[in-house]
């Protein structure tokens, strides 16, 4: 009655030896790291980087505790951060500008097990030290981006459709396109509604439209500009070198960004702080004497244009407002050299939409000046202005001239990451320090402990054996769900310790609704076999229920929880499902181990 098939014990002892083994790298904990990854796209990580770096740190004496190579970076492991910082000064001063080199953690646990994939859980930003970034987006600026470009959309539609244009221009949020008379405007609406879907079109009288973004067209491009701007700082936090980052929209203009185990975070913040972004602009041809510059400086700027002044050489220049191209048509950039002057350059190539449009620029304004501007809140910055010679086919261009190799570098990176469809500025900066860490995970681990420890206390004296088998269990439960947070290599915060620790205490409640329908059946007068079989027969759909309603309220947290709420319900769902494995299956094979095989059972301490 009471004895478990073979194959049950077998699955039980195989499933708790997995849980051992990938629960394991959690106690050796981390040690300072060096990661080193390229900063150009076309430097590749491979043996003879790896090679070159520990003959680096042979030849400087600084010994390293292990060394890894992935597709995308380095990894050094070192014994101390003084140690680490050494390596770090080395390497960069050895690589240069074409590797990120950057501080890191790294799991000290053995590399058998990372080679079968027991992997430590990765910590949060309470847990492991770092730095927290809150940026808010613009909006406004973005969605008067956007209306910019649309200027040269509705000229290119009219113009294919061969439909005359007396011009177009802003006013305030939406465009107003002019016509010679009424007839050449109905033809202008009714093309312009065929071409542009996405906005409403109303006539404001006899020559002239207005076309403004629709509602559900602003909703639409606010959404995306937010799913690119995260994208885009994810591709940046990767260029840095930090594992494990977290970024996600907050609201619906916010980004939260969390680089956990940072130690540099000036570096960190330079890179994810900064938000320039590539804008190709013609230069006004029509007004290029003194005179008009002149007062243009004086705030007299023609309709149409920017008076913008480069800052390297002094030379002021009146650029057209119209954008031609922006960084989200860039497909690479690269840090390179000016095949003329040696010069450092950048060499950007664009996709296939930005090829086309380059291609068509280029061959209409042959002989006129174009400028690349890079824009950082706001400010337009010129990177280049050059003369078109000739049309420029296969969407390869070239910025050069008037910078140095760190900042063709870093200007590569920043439109390599890509282009952000809205400027953002940092508006809260939090840095965690290790030591800060180190006492939450401290704090965390001790309440649990405790909680465990008066738990099996009582369950030993109350219910003495079978209570103690009780608590065996829960320890299995805890050693499970440990292993499956780092089997799945999920996140650890605060919050998600507060969850174990209250999965803890609803385990065991599990094994006291089992331990006292067992007493119950004793008290009615059946055999201790058939009041261990009663027991866990009975009780188990009242165990399933209470679980089932408490992993609905999870997955209801999960669905409409983010961050720290999140994070505690996806542990406590797990904990869900260990508990009821390890309250059921795992102490009913102690007892079974235990009474099962003797036949004249005549009492059981409970």
């Amino acid at each position: 009655m009471n004895r478990y098939s073979r194959w049950k014990y077998i699955l039980i002892l195989v499933s708790l030896l997995l849980a051992l083994l990938y629960s394991l790298p959690n106690w050796f904990g981390e040690v300072p790291a060096v990661q080193v990854s390229p900063a150009k796209a076309v430097v590749q990580v491979n043996a003879q980087l790896l090679e070159g770096i520990e003959n680096k740190l042979k030849e400087k004496q600084i010994p390293y505790l292990g060394a890894a190579m992935d597709a995308n970076s380095v990894k050094l492991r070192f014994a101390d951060t003084t140690i680490q910082l050494q390596a770090r000064d080395a390497l960069a001063q050895s690589l240069g500008e074409n590797y990120t080199v950057a501080l890191n953690l790294q799991p000290a646990s053995p590399a058998w097990m990372a080679s079968l994939g027991a992997m430590p859980m990765s910590l949060g930003l309470d847990l492991r030290g770092g730095v927290h970034f809150l940026m808010q987006v613009d909006m406004e600026q973005a969605l008067d981006k956007q209306l910019d470009r649309r200027v040269g959309d509705v000229r290119a539609s009219l113009r294919d459709a061969k439909i005359p244009l007396a011009g177009v221009g802003r006013e305030g949020k939406a465009l107003v396109v002019r016509f010679k008379d009424g007839d050449t405007r109905a033809q202008g609406a009714e093309q312009l509604r065929k071409d542009m879907r996405d906005m409403d079109i109303t006539p404001l009288d006899e020559t002239r439209l207005s076309l403004a973004p629709s509602p559900v067209a602003l909703k639409t491009f606010q959404d995306q500009a937010l799913q690119q701007n995260v994208l885009t700082l994810r591709n940046r936090v990767n260029e840095l070198g930090v594992s494990e980052p977290v970024i996600q929209q907050q609201g619906s203009d916010r980004v939260s960004v969390e680089l956990a185990g940072v130690q540099d975070t000036a570096k960190a913040k330079e890179i994810v702080g900064r938000t320039a972004t590539l804008e190709l602009r013609l230069v006004d041809e029509d007004h290029v004497d003194g005179q008009s510059l002149a007062n243009a400086a004086k705030g007299l700027v023609p309709p149409g244009d920017d008076y913008i002044v480069d800052n390297r050489t002094g030379q002021p220049y009146l650029i057209k407002k119209q954008v031609f191209l922006t960084g989200e048509n860039i497909s690479n950039a690269s840090q390179g050299f000016d095949s003329r002057t040696s010069e450092p350059s950048v060499n950007i190539s664009f996709d296939t939409r930005g090829a086309k449009v380059f291609a068509a620029l280029t061959r209409d304004n042959v002989g006129k000046r174009i400028a690349l501007l890079l824009v950082e809140k706001g400010k337009a910055e010129v990177a280049s202005v050059a003369v078109i010679r000739t049309a420029i086919e296969g969407g390869q261009t070239t910025i050069s001239g008037r910078m140095d190799v760190k900042e063709a570098s870093d200007t590569a990176l920043l439109l390599r990451a890509g282009s952000l469809a809205a400027p953002m500025e940092i508006i809260e900066e939090r840095t965690i320090g290790p030591s800060l860490g180190a006492d939450n995970i401290a704090k965390g681990v001790s309440s649990v402990l405790w909680g465990f420890v008066a738990i099996a206390v009582f369950m030993a004296v109350y219910y003495r054996v079978i209570g103690v088998f009780s608590v065996i269990a829960l320890g299995c439960n805890v050693l499970l769900l440990v292993a499956l947070l780092s089997l799945l290599q999920a996140t650890l915060t605060l919050p998600g310790i507060a969850a174990i620790a209250l999965t803890v205490g609803m385990a065991i409640d599990a094994n006291v609704l089992i331990n006292e329908r067992v007493r119950e059946e004793l008290r009615l007068g059946h055999t201790p076999h058939a009041a261990i079989h009663a027991g866990y027969d009975r009780a188990f759909a009242t165990i399933l229920d209470s679980n089932v309603t408490n992993f609905i309220a999870g997955i209801a947290l999960i669905a409409f929880g983010s961050g720290p709420v999140k994070g505690f319900a996806v542990v406590l769902c797990l904990g869900i499902l260990t508990s009821m494995f390890s309250a059921i299956l795992v102490s009913r094979a102690l007892v079974n181990l235990t009474y099962g095989r003797q036949r004249k059972l005549t009492k059981i301490a409970i």
